[in-house]
């Protein structure tokens, strides 16, 4: 009988054996489907405007005499101050708003020209006005005219406008605050080195392209992130957030760290690009080197095509470190950091 207990005993030893270090490994993954799952739900998308999307071959009339441009009739007598045209960069959709309560817009008035761009089309009614939204299939920028009755599009690659596309990304954000201390939220400190890093680059007198997932307190999801920066064809894909001990208590463990793509082997990849954002970023703030990390685990960082730094300015469960996040001035000094380590990037060939 003890026999057979102890055989039993070892059994079940051997397999928590295998099956706790599989657990532990599997937990990040586990953790982020969880959060991605949340932010898809909480996304501001009215799932009534998606239902009505329809496919541009059954909108766009292919036209070869426009030169790739879209020409949209609008409704007769409708001058610029009746159309408004704007553009949400992170999910790559063109926004036109006409003055018109037409209910089905695309059969009532003609799009011809080049559907090569488009992803997808909708349109509803908001407010009195058809708003039409084009979803491209990348991320371009646009132009417009208005002529004889109709609308005249054109569409541009970032890169034909700029010598180098960066996308800058403030982790967190809306309801997911990331770490929280002493009332202070990781959410706003990023944010905040955020919009210091969009100040300098809007100083900035160099052709580079600056797109960012968020400048206010949203929550893009971390899908939208990564396909900013990958359906903007970006060079450089910079991840601002910022860290805490594993049991969120105060320690002594302070600096800045930064993860990368461990299965991006360019040379001029991830592991090179953190690297450079972290001597800048330290050598800015005079904050401690905590070194590299692969990060393959964390999505953004495995599905961004662009070269990947996430930087974790310093450590939440540090004191010293908490109340010099919270400070405007050391917040200017790490953006600092990030804009010196983005034009090194640039001038080694990113």
């Amino acid at each position: 009988m003890d026999r057979k207990v102890l055989k039993m005993a070892t059994a079940v030893i051997l397999v928590l054996t295998f099956l706790i270090p599989c657990t532990i490994r599997r937990m990040p993954d586990m953790h982020e489907q969880y959060a991605l799952a949340e932010e898809i739900r909480s996304a501001p998308i009215l799932q009534t405007h998606v239902k009505a999307s329809v496919a541009p071959e059954n909108v766009v009339k292919e036209s070869n005499t426009l030169n790739g441009q879209l020409k949209i009739e609008i409704p007769q007598g409708t001058d610029g101050s009746g159309i408004k045209v704007s553009e949400d960069y992170l999910t790559q959709t063109i926004y036109i708003k006409v003055a018109t309560d037409v209910r089905d817009y695309f059969s009532e008035y003609d799009i011809s020209g080049s559907s090569d761009k488009i992803a997808s089309l909708q349109y509803y009614n908001e407010g009195g006005n058809g708003v039409i939204a084009i979803s491209m299939n990348r991320l371009y920028e646009f132009t417009y005219k208005l002529e004889k009755g109709a609308l005249y599009m054109d569409f541009i690659d970032p890169h034909d406008i700029y010598d180098k596309v960066i996308v800058i990304d403030a982790g967190h954000g809306s309801r997911m605050s990331g770490a929280t201390k002493n009332g202070i939220q990781e959410k706003d400190i990023n944010l905040d080195i955020v919009l210091q890093l969009k100040a300098l680059f809007d100083a900035y007198d160099g052709n580079i392209g600056v797109y960012y997932t968020r400048t206010d307190d949203s929550n893009p999801t971390l899908q939208q992130r990564a396909e900013l920066a990958n359906k903007a064809g970006a060079d450089l894909f910079i991840s601002v957030h910022n860290n805490s001990s594993g049991t969120g208590n105060f320690t002594s463990v302070n600096g800045t760290q930064v993860l990368y793509s461990e299965s991006d082997d360019r040379e001029l990849g991830s592991k090179k690009l953190a690297q450079i954002c972290l001597d800048n970023v330290t050598a800015a703030t005079g904050s401690n080197d905590f070194g590299l990390l692969k990060a393959d685990d964390i999505y953004i960082v495995r599905s961004s095509e662009a070269p990947v730094a996430l930087i974790e300015v310093g450590f939440m469960t540090n004191r010293d470190e908490l109340a010099k996040l919270a400070d405007p001035e050391y917040q200017k000094t790490a953006a600092q950091g990030i804009f010196n380590a983005v034009l090194e990037a640039v001038k080694e060939g990113y």
